[in-house]
Protein backbone atom coordinates (compact mmCIF):
# COMPACT_ATOMS: atom_id res chain seq x y z
CA UNK A 1 0.00 0.00 0.00
CA UNK A 2 1.49 3.51 -1.35
CA UNK A 3 0.83 7.08 0.10
CA UNK A 4 -0.13 9.57 -2.43
CA UNK A 5 2.02 12.28 -3.39
CA UNK A 6 0.53 15.76 -1.70
CA UNK A 7 1.20 19.40 -1.50
CA UNK A 8 3.84 21.54 -3.75
CA UNK A 9 6.85 19.92 -5.66
CA UNK A 10 8.92 22.96 -4.91
CA UNK A 11 9.16 24.86 -1.93
CA UNK A 12 8.54 28.69 -1.85
CA UNK A 13 11.14 31.31 -2.92
CA UNK A 14 10.70 32.95 0.33
CA UNK A 15 10.16 36.22 1.60
CA UNK A 16 12.97 37.50 -1.13
CA UNK A 17 11.60 36.85 -3.95
CA UNK A 18 7.93 37.43 -2.20
CA UNK A 19 9.20 41.08 -1.98
CA UNK A 20 10.44 41.16 -5.66
CA UNK A 21 7.27 39.91 -6.69
CA UNK A 22 5.54 42.99 -5.22
CA UNK A 23 8.50 45.62 -5.93
CA UNK A 24 7.32 44.22 -10.31
CA UNK A 25 4.09 45.83 -9.25
CA UNK A 26 4.36 48.79 -7.98
CA UNK A 27 3.10 51.60 -9.83
CA UNK A 28 3.46 55.45 -8.76
CA UNK A 29 1.89 57.34 -11.61
CA UNK A 30 -0.76 58.37 -9.23
CA UNK A 31 1.49 59.48 -6.76
CA UNK A 32 2.63 63.13 -6.47
CA UNK A 33 4.99 62.90 -3.70
CA UNK A 34 5.86 60.33 -0.73
CA UNK A 35 6.47 61.15 3.05
CA UNK A 36 8.19 58.65 5.21
CA UNK A 37 8.29 59.80 8.74
CA UNK A 38 9.90 57.47 11.19
CA UNK A 39 11.67 58.03 14.71
CA UNK A 40 15.24 55.88 14.14
CA UNK A 41 15.48 54.77 17.60
CA UNK A 42 11.94 52.68 17.84
CA UNK A 43 12.54 49.02 16.57
CA UNK A 44 8.99 49.19 14.47
CA UNK A 45 11.02 51.69 12.06
CA UNK A 46 13.15 48.95 10.27
CA UNK A 47 10.18 47.87 7.83
CA UNK A 48 9.64 51.36 7.18
CA UNK A 49 13.33 52.38 6.50
CA UNK A 50 13.32 49.48 3.96
CA UNK A 51 10.23 50.04 2.58
CA UNK A 52 11.36 53.71 1.87
CA UNK A 53 14.77 51.98 0.49
CA UNK A 54 12.84 49.86 -1.77
CA UNK A 55 11.00 52.77 -3.19
CA UNK A 56 14.46 54.94 -3.73
CA UNK A 57 15.53 52.37 -6.46
CA UNK A 58 16.04 53.50 -9.89
CA UNK A 59 13.29 51.00 -11.23
CA UNK A 60 10.36 51.75 -8.92
CA UNK A 61 11.31 55.90 -9.55
CA UNK A 62 11.24 55.09 -13.52
CA UNK A 63 7.06 55.05 -12.88
CA UNK A 64 6.88 58.29 -11.76
CA UNK A 65 10.55 60.71 -12.08
CA UNK A 66 8.11 63.73 -10.82
CA UNK A 67 7.39 61.67 -7.81
CA UNK A 68 9.14 63.46 -4.88
CA UNK A 69 10.24 61.18 -1.80
CA UNK A 70 11.04 63.03 1.33
CA UNK A 71 12.17 61.15 5.23
CA UNK A 72 11.38 63.16 7.94
CA UNK A 73 13.49 61.67 10.67
CA UNK A 74 11.81 62.29 14.29
CA UNK A 75 12.66 62.32 17.53
CA UNK A 76 9.18 62.39 19.43
CA UNK A 77 7.96 58.79 19.82
CA UNK A 78 5.87 58.92 17.34
CA UNK A 79 4.76 56.05 15.22
CA UNK A 80 6.14 55.50 11.65
CA UNK A 81 4.27 56.16 8.90
CA UNK A 82 4.01 56.90 5.76
CA UNK A 83 1.90 58.86 3.47
CA UNK A 84 1.20 59.05 -0.49
CA UNK A 85 0.11 62.50 -2.11
CA UNK A 86 -2.09 61.58 -4.83
CA UNK A 87 -2.03 63.91 -8.61
CA UNK A 88 -4.98 66.06 -8.90
CA UNK A 89 -6.03 63.89 -11.70
CA UNK A 90 -6.68 60.76 -9.54
CA UNK A 91 -7.62 62.78 -6.41
CA UNK A 92 -10.51 64.02 -8.70
CA UNK A 93 -11.19 59.99 -9.69
CA UNK A 94 -10.61 58.67 -5.95
CA UNK A 95 -11.99 61.46 -4.04
CA UNK A 96 -9.19 61.40 -1.48
CA UNK A 97 -5.82 63.70 -1.45
CA UNK A 98 -3.72 61.16 0.44
CA UNK A 99 -3.37 57.67 1.53
CA UNK A 100 -1.53 57.29 4.72
CA UNK A 101 -0.37 53.82 5.80
CA UNK A 102 0.49 53.48 9.60
CA UNK A 103 3.28 51.00 9.34
CA UNK A 104 4.03 50.52 13.27
CA UNK A 105 3.29 46.77 13.48
CA UNK A 106 3.60 46.12 9.59
CA UNK A 107 6.64 44.07 7.49
CA UNK A 108 7.95 45.35 4.83
CA UNK A 109 6.03 42.55 2.36
CA UNK A 110 2.82 43.63 4.35
CA UNK A 111 3.39 47.14 3.57
CA UNK A 112 4.53 46.42 -0.16
CA UNK A 113 1.34 44.78 -0.53
CA UNK A 114 -0.68 47.55 0.50
CA UNK A 115 1.20 50.06 -1.81
CA UNK A 116 0.32 48.10 -4.51
CA UNK A 117 -3.33 47.34 -3.63
CA UNK A 118 -4.59 50.95 -2.14
CA UNK A 119 -1.73 53.38 -4.18
CA UNK A 120 -0.86 51.21 -7.56
CA UNK A 121 -4.75 50.36 -8.14
CA UNK A 122 -5.39 54.03 -8.55
CA UNK A 123 -2.60 54.89 -11.26
CA UNK A 124 -3.67 55.97 -14.24
CA UNK A 125 -4.25 53.48 -16.93
CA UNK A 126 -1.89 53.34 -20.21
CA UNK A 127 -3.86 53.07 -23.73
CA UNK A 128 -1.40 51.55 -25.95
CA UNK A 129 -2.38 52.30 -29.57
CA UNK A 130 -0.68 49.90 -31.93
CA UNK A 131 -1.43 50.75 -35.42
CA UNK A 132 -1.89 47.53 -37.76
CA UNK A 133 -0.76 47.99 -41.70
CA UNK A 134 -1.77 45.34 -44.29
CA UNK A 135 0.40 44.68 -46.84
CA UNK A 136 -1.22 46.88 -49.44
CA UNK A 137 -0.95 49.60 -46.64
CA UNK A 138 2.92 49.19 -46.23
CA UNK A 139 3.12 49.45 -50.07
CA UNK A 140 1.23 52.08 -50.60
CA UNK A 141 3.32 54.05 -47.59
CA UNK A 142 6.28 53.51 -48.74
CA UNK A 143 7.50 54.91 -51.84
CA UNK A 144 9.70 52.37 -53.75
CA UNK A 145 10.24 49.82 -50.42
CA UNK A 146 8.40 47.25 -51.79
CA UNK A 147 8.08 45.04 -55.00
CA UNK A 148 10.45 42.62 -57.01
CA UNK A 149 14.70 43.45 -57.07
CA UNK A 150 15.60 42.94 -60.88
Amino acid sequence: MSIKVGGAFRRSGGIVSAIGKQLKLVNLKGVQRITATFDPFDESAVPTREFVHHLSAPKISQTNPTCLLKTEVVCDRRPPSIVFQLIPSVQAEAKLKKIELSSANLSTLELLKLCNKHVSALAPKEIATSVVKTKSEKKAGGAGGGGKRR
